[in-house]
């Protein structure tokens, strides 16, 4: 519905309002464009994945964590275009919100514990990237679990999903930089942690705004 989507400035966007109104025009959906997002996710952990496996190569990881920040970036323009071709385009289905739902959470859950794989700087990198990806799906749980209170639908943050993607990408970018002067992946750690702490203070406003809407009724 248009009253629970994410607030976003980059809908204002000549650019995007073309490219939606293009897409409107064409035999799309606004769910294939949301089935579209997360292929871009499995791609994205697929270069994670590669990551872990060329550990000795920083040239090639260099070239895969760039392809990771690309992928969040395509996956974020999926999400942006699903939503504005379903509703200023005018092609909104009774099963839209699983589609625009279910393929973010997906897509969260394959970044974030890939990512974790990628790490090398600590022996518990599989466990971050895991608990990473636990927390940021909790944060989207929440949201939802308030506006079955009948409460505003949440998006803020400090780790809401525009914020750790921009986390990650900004992540995968220096990273693709730091393979060769180091032999460890000290910033994706650093945004791994940051993620994670964020997405449990996201987690705390949230419930607290739940909490004190529901008790002012």
């Amino acid at each position: 519905m248009p009253s629970n989507r994410r607030p976003l400035k980059v809908r204002d966007f000549a650019i995007s309002n073309q490219v939606a109104k293009f897409l409107s025009q064409q035999n799309i959906t606004p769910n294939q464009i949301s089935v579209l997002s997360m292929l871009f996710a499995v791609l994205g952990g697929f270069c994670f994945w590669q990551i872990h496996s060329q550990a000795s190569n920083p040239f090639q990881e260099s070239l895969y964590f760039v392809g990771v920040a690309g992928c969040i970036q395509l996956r974020l323009l999926c999400n942006l275009l699903d939503g504005m071709v379903a509703i200023e385009g005018g092609k909104t289905t009774q099963s839209g919100e699983l589609y625009n739902d279910i393929p973010d959470r997906i897509s969260d859950v394959i970044f974030f514990i890939m990512a974790g794989y990628a790490v090398n700087t600590v022996s518990w990198n599989k466990e971050l990237g895991y608990l990473t990806a636990i927390l940021v799906v909790l944060t989207a749980y929440i949201r939802f679990l308030g506006a079955s209170m009948k409460a505003p639908m949440n998006f803020q943050g400090p780790m809401a999903k525009q914020h750790r993607m921009a986390a990650l990408t900004i992540a995968s970018l220096v990273s693709a930089v730091e393979v060769f002067f180091f032999d460890a992946h000290y910033f994706l750690t650093f945004a791994l942690i940051l993620i994670a702490l964020g997405s449990v203070l996201t987690c705390w406003n949230r419930i607290k705004a739940i909490y004190d809407f529901v008790e002012a009724q």
